[in-house]
């Protein structure tokens, strides 16, 4: 069942990590929270350690259980090939990737495809705060208003703002600080965190002297 989206309200997203589940496993959980399509954001939608989640792969498994894929990685991927995306180490800036026409189109296909379908963004993993999906797409679905559900690997729920919440906390911000606003938190720790994850390409470095 979608859940309703009232006039001018966004719809809500889901995201999940396939880490190293059997597909079996996969297909449970997505089928346990009614997912009915699954947005693959991983900029390389293989796997040679886990090849169930092949693109082609998945796609079938999915198919065969009602659940609709899409391949999104060209677009909300975080190794971008656009190279006014990386620092002078080669380092993906998400500030400047998520500011791209592609990637905004992106956001704007989630926001339509969930209207509709209960939608969930694929990832590689299991951890939310340890991904892309979290640290740069859910931010720009959050700032359009829809509202971001992590599904873990146990089959828990976490909002995504327990998750921000979590990694202030593992960057020592107190719940309370009378003079910085829970949400300057949220926004230093999404920095700090996009800057630990992100990809780096050696081969895109700038040559300093």
């Amino acid at each position: 069942m979608v859940r309703r989206v009232g006039p001018g309200e966004a719809p809500e997203v889901f995201t999940i990590g396939h880490s190293n589940h059997p597909i079996g496993a996969f297909l449970a959980l997505l089928e346990r929270h009614r997912t009915a399509a699954v947005a693959d954001v991983r900029s390389v939608p293989y796997s040679r350690r886990h090849p169930q989640f092949n693109r082609r792969t998945l796609d079938r498994s999915l198919a065969e259980h009602g659940i609709r894929y899409l391949f999104l990685g060209a677009e909300l991927g975080a190794r971008t090939p656009d190279p006014s995306c990386y620092d002078d180490e080669g380092r993906v800036l998400f500030s400047r990737l998520a500011q791209t026409g592609r990637f905004l189109r992106g956001i704007a296909r989630v926001l339509e495809e969930a209207v509709d379908s209960r939608l969930a963004l694929l990832c590689a993993e299991r951890d939310p705060a340890n991904c892309h999906r979290t640290i740069l797409v859910a931010p720009r679905l959050r700032e359009r208003g829809a509202p971001v559900t992590h599904i873990l690997a146990d089959g828990g729920l976490v909002s995504h703002e327990e998750v921000l919440d979590r990694l202030c906390a593992a960057n020592g911000m107190p719940p309370r600080d009378m003079f910085r606003p829970r949400e300057g938190q949220r926004e230093e720790a999404l920095l700090r965190r996009a800057r630990e994850i992100a990809w780096t390409d050696p081969a895109r470095a700038r040559v300093t002297e």
